[in-house]
């Protein structure tokens, strides 16, 4: 617990000193002076964003980058950013807005701005017509098997949690998918919007997501703190987005599904 602690207090003090030494963020009028907007992506998190056979970036948030762009006017920079770099990115000044699934939390938030969400993660359950279950808290029994990936925080919040079923751990979604196709685990507990393509690999399965989920998480676009004209424009670009359906066909044209919980736009916010 106490090597735990000073990690914390370590990383939250390379965060303000970070935040201390930062350049100043880019201005939009900087942005459209210089008729380029670098955006930071995720390089390893497909379908939001990856390389195809040609070389070329692909994906949900490779499409609404270039949408944004689009309206603002100005060409797009891809800045390959890991997860734990998307704040220290935007706080460093190497990007201008981060995406990457960046779920609006409130650490995050005494780093960084949010625009209004972009789209939403529902923390449920993925399972077939062989399991029954109407919550939850129904798979939390024994002889259950869930299907998980190694490195997810959802394997610590299901031991923690649902501390009666066995897990089976992959390293991809494809094989956390295949697993349950297979008889080899019962459901999934993720974020299942970013599993739904992937049961199109097996449609003789009878796939269910149980009605209730576990909770949704917003996921918004990262700003460097203080931008607020940047901010309340792309504020403006995504109302239109929502507003056309443009966000959500885009969803569904690379997670093969809809968006289990939409994101409702609002002209005011």
């Amino acid at each position: 617990m106490i090597k735990s602690w000073l990690a914390r207090g370590i990383a939250a003090m390379a965060l303000i000193a970070l935040a201390m030494t930062a350049a100043n963020a880019k201005s939009l009028d900087d942005i459209l002076s210089d008729g380029k907007i670098r955006i930071g992506i995720n390089p390893n998190f497909p379908n939001m964003s990856t390389r195809n056979d040609a070389g070329e970036w692909v994906g949900f948030d490779i499409e609404i980058g270039k949408a944004i762009a689009a309206k603002l006017g100005v060409e797009v920079e891809w800045v390959p950013t890991e997860t734990p770099q998307r704040v220290p990115f935007l706080v460093s000044d190497r990007i201008d807005l981060s995406l990457g699934a960046l779920t609006r939390n409130s650490e995050r938030a005494k780093l960084i701005d949010y625009t209004v969400p972009l789209h939403t993660e529902v923390l449920a359950v993925l399972a077939t017509d062989k399991v029954t279950g109407d919550k939850w808290e129904d798979f939390n029994t024994d002889g259950v098997t869930l299907a998980n990936m190694r490195g997810n925080w959802t394997v610590d919040w299901i031991k923690e949690n649902m501390p009666k079923v066995k897990l089976e751990l992959v390293d991809t979604l494809a094989d956390t998918v295949r697993l349950v196709a297979q008889g080899r685990a019962d459901a999934i507990v993720e974020n299942i919007d970013f599993f739904m393509a992937f049961t199109e690999n097996h449609p003789d399965t009878k796939w269910r997501v149980v009605e209730n989920p576990i909770f949704v998480a917003y996921c918004a676009i990262g700003v460097s703190q203080g931008n607020d004209n940047l901010t309340e424009v792309l504020n403006i670009v995504l109302y239109d987005l929502h507003s056309s359906g443009t966000v959500n066909k885009t969803w569904e044209q690379f997670y093969g599904a809809p968006m289990l919980r939409t994101v409702d736009p609002n002209p005011y916010f």
